[in-house]
């Protein structure tokens, strides 16, 4: 069993997955101080996904990776990335002595650049030349995979509950899926262009 400890907490309505990158747009004076001290004291904090599927109490640990834009009202644009997913036990309406929420949590120390196996590269490969994308040269972990097909809510929960063996049949299978309809797509394109 993992260790039990206590972070700062941003309930939202997404699940953001190990290696994916979000944009945050930071408007209440509790989540500004977060974003301080995110900024001053580089902490990482949690995304708890506030959802009714959540069951689990399932989250994601983010830290800050750049603010794009500072408004004169004190609000701001912000991108930061999954480095962890979390199970949190209590939600607190306040974190030590701050506005913001915090929670006992714990980690799962997910292996973020856990390497993909060859069937799901030869399919998540066969995927990005379809969108017209190819960065297959560098490592890709099956989290990139899984960031890349955009999946839904009930998607996301369902795989990172998954084993690493049956993670990977999974994404093959969203693969599948999504390179039949993006070579549907290419035929009607051609139909509609011999009319």
């Amino acid at each position: 069993m993992n260790e039990v400890i206590k972070i700062p907490m941003f309930p939202l309505s997404i699940f953001p997955l190990p290696g994916e990158l979000i944009p945050l747009h930071i408007f209440e004076p509790r989540y500004r101080q977060l974003l301080e001290d995110a900024e001053t004291k580089d902490i990482a904090f949690g995304i708890y996904f506030n959802h009714v599927s959540n069951q689990e109490k399932m989250g994601s640990l983010v830290k800050l990776e750049s603010v794009i834009k500072r408004y004169k009202t004190g609000e701001s644009d912000i991108i930061v990335r999954c480095v962890d997913l979390l199970s949190m036990s209590k939600l607190f309406r306040t974190y030590r002595d701050k506005l913001y929420p915090g929670g006992e949590v714990e980690l799962w120390h997910v292996d973020i650049t856990q390497p993909m196996g060859g069937t799901l590269r030869k399919y998540f490969t066969q995927y990005q030349s379809l969108i017209r994308l190819n960065h297959t040269d560098k490592t890709v972990s099956l989290y990139d995979a899984a960031n890349e097909l955009n999946l839904g809510f009930d998607e996301r929960l369902k795989l990172v509950g998954l084993t690493d063996d049956r993670k990977e049949s999974f994404l093959i299978a969203r693969l599948k899926y999504q390179i039949q309809l993006l070579r549907e797509v290419e035929k009607a394109k051609d139909v509609y262009h011999l009319n």
